[in-house]
């Protein structure tokens, strides 16, 4: 095919979206939304319409130890393959686009191939990454870590989730624990389709956002032990209140955010007082931070004073404390000549693009350090996602799936 007919190819956007609306009916949340949590009865029955339709388009599936799921069409010569993916497991409340938009425009963008008869140089794939979100399985990212060698399998396998059950066991009780090999599977090329899930694009009215790079993570746990008692009879100068040291600890976080300025984010998403009953001051708490930062000199700055609070505050109160780090993502630039290929595929496309950093960690990070690697960004509605309200519009998503199609042509030649 010439190149001027090459650059007027374009993807079919109702078959993009008739996939999209057919994974999302598969966990479906009443009033909208969906619930395909990792190495769930949902997330299998997604994964078996995933895999059923990347065979349905001839590409040859392999399953690793992990359950990561990559489809392969050949090139005309062999070597790495030029990656288009996300992932497809979602949190409790999620929407229909976090993830499954990069896993089915990829398919999308294979459909193309084959009905336009475009043999492509190198072996062209898309995959999808097992647990992206951690919501079950701590931390995030972890099939795509796995998979580009930055965490350990067999660590991994034995992680235990936040119910209880075993991340092996329930790859083997869904069928995917496969064969292929982990740790050891370098690209060309990856690139990520994905929704803002913030507001800016939506805000300043922009089409494609050329990511830049990833903001660095740290996720981190603190237990504060002091002394269950009375609620009516222990005077309140004689506590040792753990759920008092974890508060004042959430509410440092938020001011050592605010204090290091707009880059530096901080949340605590998740907190536990035990024994957790009305009338008993808790003597134990356990309080967990999300802290982000696209400078990684300052979320180590921020995570270092919420440490040194923690042990002062927890020493005030006659308590004791003690915090383990549950992820460490460093920040992560993407491949310059990518980002410059989705700016300039966006704009000969007539779409207006904004060059953005990402606030979220994605599975583009992990490639990152092992082949050029770029994600393309489409807008969120009023900033939304992780959240069953969560919408990309069908024009929207037509204009990532072309600008994802002429990097993915000119990458794979």
């Amino acid at each position: 095919m010439k190149e001027a007919a090459r650059r007027n190819l374009r993807i079919d956007g109702q078959r993009l979206m008739g996939r999209i609306e057919a994974l999302g009916r598969i966990g479906a949340l009443a009033g909208g939304g969906v619930c395909r949590l990792a190495l769930t009865d949902e997330d299998r029955q997604g994964r078996d319409l995933v895999v059923g339709w990347m065979r349905e388009l001839g590409l040859d599936v392999a399953v690793d130890r992990l359950g990561n799921v990559m489809g392969v069409r050949p090139g005309r010569e062999e070597g790495p393959p030029v990656i288009m993916g996300s992932h497809i497991d979602t949190v409790a409340t999620g929407g229909l686009y976090d993830g499954a938009l990069g896993v089915l425009a990829g398919l999308e963008v294979v459909n193309l191939l084959n009905d336009s008869d475009i043999e492509t140089k190198r072996p062209v794939a898309v995959a999808f990454f097992t647990n992206e979100e951690g919501s079950r399985f701590h931390p995030d990212m972890m099939g795509s870590a796995v998979h580009q060698g930055l965490l350990d399998a067999e660590e991994v396998l034995a992680t235990v989730g936040l119910d209880g059950a075993v991340l092996a066991d329930d790859l083997a009780r869904i069928g995917y624990a496969g064969e292929a090999p982990v740790g050891n599977m370098r690209a060309h090329a990856y690139v990520e389709l994905h929704i803002e899930q913030g507001p800016v694009l939506d805000k300043e009215g922009v089409t494609i956002g050329a990511v830049t790079g990833v903001q660095g993570i740290f996720w981190t746990e603190y237990v504060i032990r002091g002394v269950d008692n009375h609620a009516g009879t222990t005077p309140m100068s004689d506590r040792h209140d753990a759920g008092h040291v974890a508060a004042r600890l959430a509410v440092e976080a938020r001011l050592a955010a605010m204090e290091a300025g707009p880059g530096q984010m901080a949340t605590v998403g998740r907190m536990e007082l035990r024994p957790g009953l009305t009338n008993v001051v808790p003597g134990e708490a356990v309080i967990r931070t999300d802290l982000r930062n696209i400078d990684g000199e300052g979320l180590a700055a921020t995570q270092e004073r919420l440490i040194a609070f923690l042990h002062e505050a927890a020493a005030k109160e006659g308590c004791t404390a003690e915090w383990r780090p549950l992820a460490r993502f460093a920040p992560t630039p993407f491949d310059a000549g990518l980002v410059d290929l989705i700016e300039r595929s966006a704009q000969d496309l007539g779409h207006s693009v904004k060059r953005m950093p990402s606030g979220a960690g994605h599975d583009a990070q992990m490639f990152a350090s092992n082949c050029p690697t770029a994600m393309i960004f489409v807008p969120s509605k009023d900033g939304i996602s992780h959240n069953t309200n969560e919408y990309t519009s069908p024009e929207d998503i037509e204009a990532g799936g072309n600008v994802l199609l002429r990097v993915l042509l000119e990458t794979a030649e």
